[in-house]
């Protein structure tokens, strides 16, 4: 039986900090199974509208990627961007990120970001008074009641929709700042990591339209004596999981030291309002790791050294805006030039 299915193609622009961006095209459809990616057909968008292509010569292409159901007939289908000729864009970081994809495979390597985020209305947070500030840090992290969060009832509608969606978020809660919130996007694999935390925050922004909101993703937008936003990365390998050891582990940090300035660049545009070395961050500068440290660039956590050093890493440096797509790519070269 002949259907319509509305598809919504999603890309990243070329500006320093990646935006989402998505247009809805209308496809009959005669199969009963769901569509994927190689089902469907590319399709193209105006690049000089994206910060992509110039205007003469404006036209890119977008190339199904991973097919998300959004509802009945309706999938949001995040894509590669190509130049006109079918070369990959410079903005395509994916592209980038599947060059290692047999590495991270073999290593098996297992992903968690920890996504922290502002909710606002009308470009202010949530529990911010206009031309003002609310109390100080204290009672807001994991709090409840009215006058601790706000916004909860996008935060749990975003939580529900991502799981239905086969987005594997292992939890979420209330931040150190009002109006702020953190959720957790986990997966074994690492492109799909990569795509889930990115059509994740899609999903965020699309549930927050109907609430008159938006989401802010920026790494300190409030300047003063608030938390910054982070998306702190959790990783390991089989070897760090199954084999371990601290020497095996204190290689790997050596390697992401002699790394530091080149994550940097790569870990989120105005990342220095974040780390500042204050509101649980190393400086931007230094590079430090510990135990169970959380104002440390990388995170050992406690379980590690009680297991006899097999688990997991927590790079605590990249902010919230970072495309975790050069993220990931940056990760798994450090850890396999530790050897």
């Amino acid at each position: 039986m002949m259907k319509s299915l509305m598809l919504e193609y999603i890309w990243l622009d070329g500006y320093t900090s990646p935006n989402l961006r998505s247009k809805v095209k209308v496809m009959k459809w005669e199969q009963s199974e769901a569509p994927v990616a190689a089902d469907l057909p590319d399709w193209n968008f105006d690049g000089s509208s994206t910060r992509q292509a110039p205007g003469e010569s404006s036209e890119c292409l977008l190339r199904p990627a991973r097919v998300y159901e959004w509802e009945e007939n309706h999938y949001l289908v995040l894509c590669e961007v190509f130049q006109s000729d079918g070369s990959v864009h410079s903005s395509n970081r994916r592209a980038g990120l599947r060059e290692f994809q047999t590495v991270s495979d073999d290593g098996k390597y297992w992903w968690g970001f920890e996504q922290e985020y502002f909710i606002t209305k009308d470009f202010i947070p949530l529990g911010f008074p206009k031309g003002g500030y609310p109390k100080p840090q204290g009672l807001y992290y994991c709090g409840v009641g009215g006058n601790q969060v706000r916004g909860r009832e996008l935060v749990e509608k975003h939580l529900r929709k991502c799981l239905a969606m086969g987005i594997s978020l292992t939890g979420t809660n209330a931040e150190v700042a009002v109006g702020q919130w953190e959720y957790q996007c986990f997966a074994e694999d690492t492109l799909k990591a990569c795509d889930d935390l990115w059509i994740s925050r899609y999903v965020l922004y699309r549930l927050a339209e109907t609430y008159g909101a938006d989401i802010n993703i920026q790494p300190k937008p409030v300047h003063g004596d608030w938390n910054g936003s982070g998306c702190h990365t959790n990783f390991s390998n089989h070897q760090m999981r199954e084999v371990g050891g601290k020497d095996y582990f204190e290689g790997v940090l050596k390697s992401f030291e002699e790394r530091h300035d080149q994550h940097i660049a790569a870990y989120g545009e105005n990342n220095d309002q974040r780390l500042t070395g204050l509101h649980e961050t190393q400086h931007i500068g230094a590079f430090s790791w510990g135990v169970g440290d959380r104002g440390a660039s990388i995170r050992v956590p406690n379980s590690v050294e009680k297991d006899g050093w097999q688990g997991y890493l927590e790079d605590r440096r990249p902010a919230s805006n970072c495309d975790p797509y050069r993220v990931a790519a940056l990760i798994v070269e450090t850890v396999v030039k530790a050897g």
